[in-house]
């Protein structure tokens, strides 16, 4: 699924989550300094959630099943992880892939509001990896809780989203 590149300038990190050979989410650091940008198609599910109502129609509508694989490709989660969180296997994304089905409102939603989380992430923390690094580690200011097992909730993606604005503000306590 997915490949790393590592060399001492360049990170890339791509995969296909499709055995239709799509190309899913790539992220891309390049010299110091430089963010990390998130391409397409993760980059095609910011206006999906980009307000409320934006984020209500969508859910409501139903994601495409290939959501799901590209959110695995962003997150790096494992596919345990990823059922643990969003409460359904792998092996149904992927035939709700194959059969081109549309996800629920509730996996769609939640799906966005971490398309989301993950965006704001790794704006923050500057990569991918060091959003997820810090998604496993007990926060202080979500009361030494591990932000990644609160993410199987809407509050818990919330709570996260708070968290990830007071450490933008340094209010770390």
């Amino acid at each position: 699924m997915a490949k790393k590149e590592i060399s001492s300038k360049k990170s890339v990190i791509s995969g296909s989550a499709s055995s239709k050979g799509k190309t899913t989410a790539t992220y891309a650091k390049s010299g110091v300094g430089n963010k990390n940008l998130v391409n397409e198609p993760a980059v095609a599910y910011q206006p999906l959630y980009a307000n409320p109502i934006s984020l209500l129609n969508s859910s409501k509508k139903g994601l495409n099943a290939k959501a799901a694989l590209d959110f695995i490709n962003l997150s790096g989660f494992t596919q345990e992880q990823f059922q643990d969180t969003f409460k359904t296997t792998i092996k149904t994304i992927q035939n709700y892939d194959r059969q081109e089905l549309k996800l629920d409102a509730s996996l769609s939603e939640k799906l966005l509001k971490s398309f989301a989380l993950f965006e704001k992430g790794i704006e923050l923390f500057g990569s991918a990896q060091a959003f997820h690094d810090w998604l496993h580690v007990s926060a202080y200011g979500l009361g030494n809780q591990v932000p990644v097992e609160m993410m199987d909730t809407i509050t818990g993606i919330g709570l996260i989203e708070e968290e990830l604005i007071r450490i933008a503000y340094g209010d770390l306590a």
